[in-house]
């Protein structure tokens, strides 16, 4: 090699080694007594709070009055709250309030409001707002006739009087007809409080930060970026270059001698480039050949406790190209489609909605979430009244579930569809009672023989599924969680448990307690529960827009109606009641009225639940021993053990 090129050898070397010591991201020991709530150390990737290290959107500062700050589109925001190994995050908007103050001069009705001068938008950033966030502003409205300011001094104010959820970019498309929410006098009061409280976002581990991340930590390097370059690319920073190039200063070494050294590390670093771009090629080329959605549950489950996997091509066939004719369901995330498999096997297959554009960042990160939650969860438990999985697809064209085909329908179509199920006295008041007993039996399960538990989260009539001989099978865990809980929640709620999540569930069955506290623990399942054991009573529907304001949701109409001791007013006409049935129904409305308890801590446990409806069976069944032969199964006594990382699949 020449004289020139042993020396633009040298110079690329101390360029690599100045870059760096000037960007190098390892931790030291004054880093080591890092504080800033709600980091108590330094904080890992992708967060950082050195410039140039960790991710660029995930970059801290400590401030006194609002601790850890991160700002995203010219928003500052404090971080509320973070739970490591989760991909979701509480901020609340730390205003500027000079700005504020200038902003809202003429506008007297915000007052000593601190809310923001224009939409708070996360586009161009790996943050979303979470659905729940969402969700609990389009329930808000205002009061009519609402309290409206001067409309040309005050177009804001009036916009989001009259429609909160312009306040968070991306919220708008989402509506829920069937609000419990009710109208606000105070909406912009109410928003101050809700971004105080904090708003809920999550991002998407797919960004090619973290997976550039990990091969880099996997050689060796600290994760960062050029905090110079306009688009901000990743840099893998060599900790092995940033500790030798100061030890060769102090030395002193002999120059001759150190450009021979350069030189024989050069070569090294060369060799080693080329073998590392070689690895990473055949890596990329061996990821990309499968789904990625595969390689994250086999990530998180033994792929031979994983359900099977269909081809896309497979259940198409099967379902005859998802003919509408073949359609049996239509939920919330997905449409249900009857299907043969080539085994002859009769299956319902899931295909989850596809999100329009306005919503794909969001709707698709939500249903790989599900779909992944619902995966892992049913792959775990086994009980005869929990409907079982059969396999799945993970398909660029859709996501697709494969249950076992209950030929029945669902509960709510016995209760509130077509007069046909009501021939022959189809659901008796014994048969009601069964039909809650097993669906109690299926909670107590989740509730007591999983470890760790799982809370359900939607408990509906729609979710619960009517086989042929009237046993029943509890189905849809796509909102399911594990209560996996953290040392800083045990501490806050130590006496009843639980984790700190973001509310969802469908409205009319969604625990209040919950929906205010963002608590979740079994005892949201049990509220669930005991709306559905109302509409047994009543045959009416959970929430009904039709009926008075007071009573459009049905825990409200009933309880109501017990409290007056009017409860034969709200009786399903379709039932036959004699005196000694109507003692039964008595005592399944106490039972309910319990279960409805606006403190979590006044409703009874699942197995509480069961042992009573087995007394209000027995009781309506002199000398038949419970009755119904074996209709009923007894809950599976022994445990099973659910792994913990499926709690990275909460929401």
């Amino acid at each position: 090699m020449s004289h020139s090129s042993a020396t633009f050898s040298c110079l690329f070397l101390i360029f690599l080694a100045a870059a760096a010591a000037h960007g190098g991201c390892s931790s030291s020991s004054a880093l080591a007594k890092f504080s800033c709530p709600p980091f108590t150390s330094t904080p890992s990737f992708p967060f950082s709070s050195s410039p140039g290290c960790g991710h660029p959107f995930f970059q801290i500062q400590c401030s006194s009055k609002f601790a850890a700050i991160i700002s995203v589109n010219n928003f500052s925001f404090s971080l509320i709250h973070y739970e490591p190994n989760t991909t979701s995050l509480l901020l609340s908007p730390a205003i500027i309030q000079p700005l504020a103050d200038k902003f809202k001069q003429n506008c007297s009705v915000q007052g000593n409001l601190d809310l923001p001068i224009r939409p708070i938008s996360l586009s161009g950033s790996p943050f979303r707002v979470s659905d729940s966030s969402c969700s609990r502003l389009s329930l808000l409205k205002p009061c009519l006739p609402p309290n409206l300011p001067n409309c040309s001094h005050c177009p804001w104010e009036c916009k989001l009087i009259k429609s909160p959820v312009h306040l968070l970019d991306g919220c708008g498309s989402i509506t829920h007809q069937d609000s419990r929410q009710g109208c606000q006098s105070d909406v912009l009061g109410f928003l101050d409080n809700f971004l105080k409280l904090g708003i809920e976002v999550e991002w998407d581990e797919q960004d090619g930060y973290f997976s550039n991340c990990k091969v880099c930590r996997a050689n060796g390097g600290s994760c960062g970026f050029n905090s110079s370059h306009p688009k901000k690319p990743f840099l893998c920073f060599p900790s092995q270059i940033r500790t030798s190039e100061p030890q060769v200063r102090e030395k002193g070494a002999n120059r001759v001698a150190m450009l021979c050294i350069v030189f024989l590390f050069l070569c090294f670093l060369i060799v080693l480039s080329i073998g590392t771009v070689i690895i990473r090629t055949r890596r990329k080329a061996l990821a990309s050949e499968e789904d990625p959605t595969v390689v994250f549950l086999r990530r998180h489950r033994s792929a031979s406790l994983l359900p099977p996997v269909f081809t896309y091509e497979e259940l198409e066939n099967s379902t005859n190209h998802f003919d509408p004719k073949r359609k049996i369901g239509d939920g919330g995330f997905g449409s249900v489609y009857l299907g043969q498999l080539y085994d002859g096997r009769i299956v319902a297959v899931k295909h989850l909605h596809k999100h329009n554009a306005s919503t794909a960042a969001g709707g698709k990160g939500f249903s790989k979430k599900s779909f992944c939650n619902e995966i892992l969860i049913l792959s775990s438990i086994n009980h005869p009244n929990l409907v079982k999985l059969y396999g799945y697809c993970s398909d660029p064209r859709g996501l697709l579930l494969v249950y076992e085909y209950v030929p029945n329908g669902s509960l709510a179509d016995h209760l509130h569809g077509a007069k046909k199920f009501y021939r022959n006295g189809t659901l008796t008041w014994n048969l009601r009672v069964d039909i809650a007993l097993q669906t109690a039996m299926a909670i107590e399960y989740l509730h007591f023989s999983v470890v760790p538990p799982i809370v359900h989260r939607d408990i509906t009539s729609s979710n619960i599924f009517v086989e042929k001989d009237m046993r029943v099978k509890v189905g849809d865990f796509g909102l399911s969680r594990l209560l996996i809980c953290s040392e800083t929640t045990m501490a806050v709620n130590d006496s009843s448990g639980g984790v700190w999540t973001g509310p969802q569930g469908t409205p009319g069955y969604l625990d209040p307690d919950y929906h205010r506290s963002f608590m979740l623990n079994e005892k949201s399942d049990i509220y669930s529960f005991g709306v559905v054991l109302l509409e047994l009573i009543t045959g009416l529907r959970a929430v009904d827009q039709t009926r008075e304001k007071r009573e459009i949701a049905l825990a409200d109409l009933v309880v109501s109606r017990i409290q007056m001791g009017l409860l034969h007013q709200v009786v399903d006409s379709m039932l036959v009641v004699d005196s000694e049935a109507m003692d039964g129904v008595t005592a399944v409305a106490e039972l309910a009225f319990r279960c409805v308890a606006a403190d979590k801590d006044d409703r009874p446990d699942a197995r509480e639940v069961v042992a009573e409806l087995r007394r209000i069976r027995g009781r309506a069944r002199p000398g038949n021993g419970g009755g119904n032969g074996g209709m009923l199964r007894s809950s599976n006594s022994s445990n099973v053990i659910v792994p913990d990382s499926i709690v990275l699949i909460s929401s």
